[in-house]
């Protein structure tokens, strides 16, 4: 076992055919199985369902956000319930961004300095001010098992010049990051950035492994660059990171975005999309991606996916999904983020099974195509006729 400096991490396969990889990292709430999605708990809540749901289907780590939680409920009821774990009643791990995202997000309510980013709060309009210092300070209290550095994220078509003060403003901010971690046992992870420039991303890459994290991120992707910009960058940076330690992908993405980052080497994903598309009755499924507001499937009694085991495939159709979605029923969007996650679950599990076995290049044969579809529907099927 190779041991970074708080964050302990073993390499289990590395696939033959490409840079996929099955590692095992352990926090300080237990062993994390990559690859891994970690589904995106913003304000210690999943969109629409409960953490029960997360916990049931195995997921390992959840992701809060810093500066949500700064704002709402605050960092004096989170050291009142000494952390987010018990806040939530979550056992297992979390990883906080740092707030770097929402400066870029937010642009037109932020000032940035090089001491620290200033923005007015949605909840009561107040000016709060977010240095790298005060993101680590809010993140110790909030007690997540991985900790974000503060970074500066700017749109992935920025210009060269634009894209090297990101980045070296990054660069800064990281290592101010690292040293208000101090003696926490949290590990934190460094930030890449670098947008679509592989000269950037080399520079970046130096300068943040360099400091010495207990694992490296990729920010500044899908920002407004193309799938292929994407997988380019991803295959590049990644190879840039050290093999020893976990690599994560920021903010990426969909079923065919995981399985094209995992070919390429990345370990760690989060996203909103699997939740976030629920509201919309978008469903992912082994057949590609469906949207039950389509009234192709108004009269469709199969599942959402037959081979999804999930309680909502289980026990309603199509029709019925679809019905709920177009009514704008709430619950729809419980059902269909249900669905998502254990969707979501179940290829992460696939692609650590196939990287495990050595059949990784068959199951990328297989997928690649599928999951990038939309509305490949199984042969229709509408409700069953009694026999006369």
């Amino acid at each position: 076992m190779t041991a970074t400096h708080r964050l302990p991490f073993r390499i289990d396969a590395v696939d033959p055919w490409s840079g996929a990889r099955a590692t095992t990292l352990t926090t300080l709430h237990g062993a994390v199985e990559t690859p891994i999605f970690m589904p995106v708990a913003t304000q210690a809540i999943l969109r629409h369902v409960d953490t029960t749901v997360a916990t049931e289907l195995g997921y390992q780590v959840l992701l809060a956000n810093t500066y949500h939680l700064l704002l709402r409920p605050g960092t004096e009821v989170l050291q009142a319930f000494g952390g987010i774990h018990p806040f939530m009643k979550w056992e297992r791990s979390v990883l906080t961004d740092s707030g770097g995202f929402q400066i870029f997000s937010l642009p037109n309510h932020v000032s940035l300095s090089e001491e620290r980013a200033r923005f007015r709060s949605y909840v009561d309009g107040a000016w709060i001010d977010l240095s790298p210092e005060r993101s680590i300070e809010v993140q110790r209290t909030i007690g997540s098992d991985i900790m974000m550095v503060l970074d500066h994220c700017v749109s992935s078509t920025s210009d060269l010049a634009t894209t090297r003060k990101a980045l070296e403003l990054t660069t800064r901010w990281a290592k101010r990051s690292l040293d208000a971690r101090a003696d926490s046992p949290q590990a934190i992870f460094g930030i890449v950035q670098g947008g679509c420039f592989p000269e950037l991303r080399k520079e970046s890459a130096e300068q943040i492994v360099a400091l010495g994290f207990d694992g490296y991120a990729l920010g500044g992707l899908a920002v407004g660059e193309t799938k292929a910009e994407r997988e380019d960058t991803t295959e590049l940076a990644a190879k840039l990171l050290p093999a020893t330690q976990p690599r994560y992908l920021m903010g990426v993405g969909t079923p065919s975005d995981l399985l094209e980052a995992v070919r390429r080497g990345m370990d760690m994903f989060d996203c909103i999309i699997p939740t976030a598309l629920a509201s919309q009755g978008v469903c992912f499924t082994s057949r590609g991606k469906l949207d039950l507001r389509r009234g192709v499937y108004r009269l469709q009694e199969t599942p959402i996916d037959p081979l999804c085991p999930c309680s909502t495939c289980s026990r309603f159709s199509r029709a019925y999904v679809s019905h709920l979605v177009k009514t704008k029923e709430p619950v729809a969007a419980q059902l269909v983020s249900v669905h998502n996650l254990t969707f979501y679950r179940r290829l992460m599990a696939r692609m650590r099974e196939a990287i495990l076995s050595g059949t990784f290049r068959e199951l990328y044969s297989k997928e690649a195509e599928l999951l990038d579809s939309d509305d490949v529907d199984y042969p229709p099927v509408g409700p069953r006729k009694e026999r006369e």
